[in-house]
C-alpha cells in the first residue's frame, strides 16, 4: 500500500534567500520553477497547500541611520510581494491554479486577505500565496507564517530555509555547532535559536503548531517533509 501524506493543510514558510538560490539576491529562476515542481508534488498528493514567503533576498532591516523601523518593515513587506508574485507565475506555469492575498490592500494585482476566502480556496485545491506579512510592521514573516498557519487551521509550517536544520550556532562559522533532530518550542525559546522569531515561537507554542525546518535546495524535500520523514528538524510539544 502506497504511504499517504502525514498533513492534509500545510503552511510552506519560504524565506527570501532560499529564493534567490546561488544568486544570493533578488531571484533564481531555477529555484523558482523547483519550487513550483515541489508544490505540485504536494498538492497531487491532496494536500492542500499555503505559502508565505520572506522578503531578504531584496531587502532586509534599515539602512542608514535616518530610516525608521516602521519604514524598514513596510518595505521589506513591498519586497514579499515580489516574491509572491513571481512565485505565482511559477506554480501556474506548471499547470496549478493559485491566488496571492496580500495583508495590503493591492487590489490590481492581488486579493485582500481574508480568511474564509483562503479557506475557501485551500478546500478547492487552490494555492493561496500569502504576501505582505501581517500588513504591519514590527512583525517579521515568520510570525506571518505563524498567525496564518492558526487561521487556516493548518496541521503543520513547513519551514524551507537554506540551511538544513536547526543548530545551535551558526555551522558555517562554529563547526562544533550541535544539530537538533527534535526540538521543543519551548527549547528554541529559551535556548534563543535563531530558527524563528520569539514571537513566531510562542505562537506556534500556544496554539500547539509543528514545525518542520530543512533546506529548500535539495529536490524532493518538501514532499519528505510532507511525509514525515526524519529530515531537518521537527519543532513540537
Amino acid at each position: 500500500m502506497e504511504p499517504k501524506p502525514k498533513y492534509k493543510r500545510v503552511v510552506l514558510k519560504i524565506s527570501g534567500e532560499a529564493l534567490a538560490g546561488a544568486d544570493k539576491f533578488g531571484l533564481n529562476d531555477g529555484m523558482l520553477g523547483m519550487v513550483a515542481e515541489e508544490i505540485k508534488q504536494i498538492t497531487a498528493l491532496g494536500v492542500q497547500v499555503a505559502v508565505v514567503v520572506g522578503g531578504g533576498n531584496f531587502w532586509r532591516g534599515r539602512t542608514g541611520k535616518r530610516m525608521d523601523r516602521a519604514t524598514a518593515d513596510y518595505m521589506g513587506m513591498l519586497a514579499t510581494v515580489i516574491n509572491a508574485l513571481a512565485l505565482q507565475n511559477a506554480i501556474e506555469h506548471v499547470g496549478l491554479e493559485t491566488r496571492v492575498q496580500s495583508a495590503i490592500e493591492m487590489k490590481e494585482i492581488a486579493e485582500p486577505y481574508i480568511r474564509r476566502k483562503a479557506m475557501a480556496h485551500l478546500d478547492r485545491g487552490c494555492v493561496v500565496i500569502f504576501a505582505a506579512g501581517t500588513g504591519n510592521p514590527f512583525f517579521s514573516t515568520d510570525t506571518t507564517a505563524a498567525l496564518r498557519a492558526a487561521e487556516m487551521d493548518a496541521d503543520i509550517i513547513l519551514l524551507a530555509k537554506k540551511i538544513d536544520a536547526v543548530y545551535s550556532d551558526d555551522p558555517n562559522t562554529n563547526p562544533a555547532a550541535v544539530r537538533y533532530s527534535r526540538l521543543t518550542h519551548q527549547e528554541v525559546l529559551e535556548r534563543g535559536l535563531g530558527v524563528m522569531d520569539s514571537t513566531a515561537a510562542s505562537l506556534c507554542r500556544d496554539n500547539h503548531i509543528p514545525i518542520h525546518v530543512f533546506a529548500l535546495e535539495e529536490p524532493g524535500n518538501v514532499c519528505k517533509a510532507v511525509y514525515g520523514e526524519a529530515i531537518g528538524t521537527i519543532i513540537d510539544g
